[in-house]
């Protein structure tokens, strides 16, 4: 069951989506749907091995998380790094069948897989009617975070559309599974409106966005991490909470859907101390499964003005 009537704006299932040049693209989408009717152990299974087999035909981004464990996790010994960007290459391969649980599947087969701690710091909010920012990261579980939350309260998302409208249709709808609606990362003021209204919205502000709007600031290993000032502006909406949220994949199969309590005195209008403040939560939150973290983007391509650029050259796009 849907959470909510979507808004008028939501892509519609028109006649064009089945034009021929988009046979494809149904094409993948049925095949994801008939895949995850399998038992669950045996995606994990499918997807570890899909993923192992990614690592043959992306060396590209293989040497780009090679290089990202390096300057995040400086202290790790090689053999330790090697077997972290195996395992994280696995969970690229078990994220694409997690991917279709999250939007296939029936509330009743999630809700078997997921538990939640925190629980409480949800109720509080909604008890006082507050906005609910919802801090994240690019955890590969990222699309069970959203059907999972959604299950506990409806919500609403922040991305980027994709320009492909069936897969927009795709993304959407299934992102919308238990959930309201979704915001485009572009949209600021939908953001504030989303908040105002005391809604929950889960924004993930962990990825290296370039130099404009961010600030420079220590996140894992790097002293100089390239940080957007965006969590600490919509934080500043009259009434709104920070929560903390993430989901991660339990080693005996499932997840935890964690919710930490609200952060306290955030912001303080110093964009150095408040981009610092939440790194520092999303650390924290990573180093509790860097496996399970998506390594496969240039987290770390921004640098200040005359520092050299942290990876080969050839990877500077």
């Amino acid at each position: 069951m849907r959470a909510t009537q979507l808004p008028d704006t939501a892509p519609r299932l028109t006649a064009g989506l089945f034009h021929p040049r988009y046979w494809p693209q149904w094409f993948g989408h049925a095949v994801l749907w008939l895949i995850v009717q399998l038992p669950y152990p045996v995606l994990m299974q499918l997807g570890a091995a899909l993923g192992w087999l990614t690592m043959k035909i992306l060396p590209r981004r293989v040497r780009i998380a090679r290089t990202n464990l390096q300057l995040a996790f400086p202290e790790w010994d090689e053999e330790t790094r090697e077997q972290q960007i195996r395992e994280n290459f696995a969970n690229v391969g078990r994220a694409i069948f997690e991917t279709g649980i999250a939007w296939f599947w029936p509330d009743r087969r999630i809700r078997k897989i997921m538990q939640v701690v925190g629980a409480e710091h949800v109720e509080q909010a909604v008890a006082n009617k507050q906005g609910m920012l919802l801090l994240s990261a690019h955890f590969m579980t990222l699309e069970l975070n959203a059907r999972m939350f959604g299950l506990l309260r409806p919500g609403v998302g922040v991305y980027r559309p994709n320009t492909n409208p069936v897969l927009e249709y795709a993304q959407y709808h299934g992102r919308c599974k238990s959930n309201k609606y979704l915001v485009n990362r572009d949209d600021v003021k939908g953001m504030i409106k989303t908040l105002r209204q005391g809604e929950a919205l889960w924004y993930a502000p962990d990825h290296d966005y370039g130099p404009h709007a961010s600030v420079f600031v220590p996140f894992l290993g790097v002293s100089d991490a390239a940080t957007i000032t965006g969590t600490a502006t919509l934080a500043r909406v009259k009434n709104t909470v920070v929560l903390p949220c993430y989901n991660i994949r339990l080693p005996q199969g499932g997840y935890q859907l964690i919710i930490e309590p609200p952060l306290q005195n955030y912001p303080t209008g110093d964009d150095i101390a408040d981009a610092t403040r939440s790194n520092q939560v999303l650390e924290a939150a990573v180093r509790k499964a860097p496996a399970q973290y998506m390594w496969l983007h240039r987290r770390f391509k921004s640098r200040p003005d005359g520092t050299k650029f942290r990876y080969n050259p050839g990877e500077q796009r």
